[in-house]
């Protein structure tokens, strides 16, 4: 049984894509060896990560591209609010929060719906894009997923947007500046295979344009 890691994602509009490509720069200036915003590290807004068989693929698709048919996209739009990040080592890596609506609750539970019945438990490191520089999938990226339901969904589901890795003092102190909030739209959904650190690597569906 061959598995795959997929997200099921938000692209954004060019607004929202330019103010990540911005932060990104400007996180790259602190540690160099971290990603940039590019074709394989889409700026995205996740809704639902799972292991589901390679085999599935096709299937797992045309559940969504079912559901999303019946769904108008207006609802999906919020407004950036901030900062996060996730610790290790002595790096972090940043995203920008989006605020939570009860329509993307809604659309995030629909979609968990759809791809519950395709769905694996305890995928492993084979599963993701392999990282470009041939290194390791890291465990937390794995853990990441195979805890996605339940602690990061619901009314636990907090949209972000990453934007890339820094050293912990500058993003300490890009978190102590004040938070302009600007509003965020969606472009399109798409299932893409996720890579290291939970990048959006490789798109394999189109599901809905907006």
């Amino acid at each position: 049984m061959t598995l795959i890691a997929i997200n099921v994602l938000l692209e954004p509009d060019a607004a929202t894509v330019d103010r990540a490509k911005a932060v990104n720069s400007q996180l790259r200036e602190s540690y160099p060896d971290g990603f940039s915003l590019d074709a394989t590290h889409t700026p995205h807004i996740t809704l639902l990560q799972r292991f589901v068989q390679t085999e599935d693929l096709d299937q797992v698709a045309k559940v969504l591209s079912k559901l999303l048919s019946t769904e108008h996209s207006n609802p999906w739009g919020s407004k950036a609010i901030g900062y996060y990040d996730l610790a290790f080592d002595n790096l972090a890596l940043v995203g920008i929060v989006i605020q939570p609506t009860p329509d993307l609750r809604r659309l995030q539970q629909s979609i968990i719906d759809v791809v519950a019945p395709f769905a694996v438990e305890q995928g492993t490191a084979e599963a993701f894009a392999p990282r470009l520089d041939g290194g390791a999938i890291s465990q937390p990226t794995v853990d990441y997923v195979n805890n996605f339901v339940g602690p990061r969904t619901g009314t636990n589901y907090n949209p972000h947007l990453t934007v890339g890795i820094g050293t912990r003092d500058f993003v300490d102190a890009l978190k102590a500046e004040p938070f302009q909030v600007f509003p965020v739209r969606a472009l399109s959904l798409g299932l893409y295979q996720i890579g290291d650190f939970g990048v959006a690597q490789k798109k394999l569906y189109d599901l809905h344009h907006c």
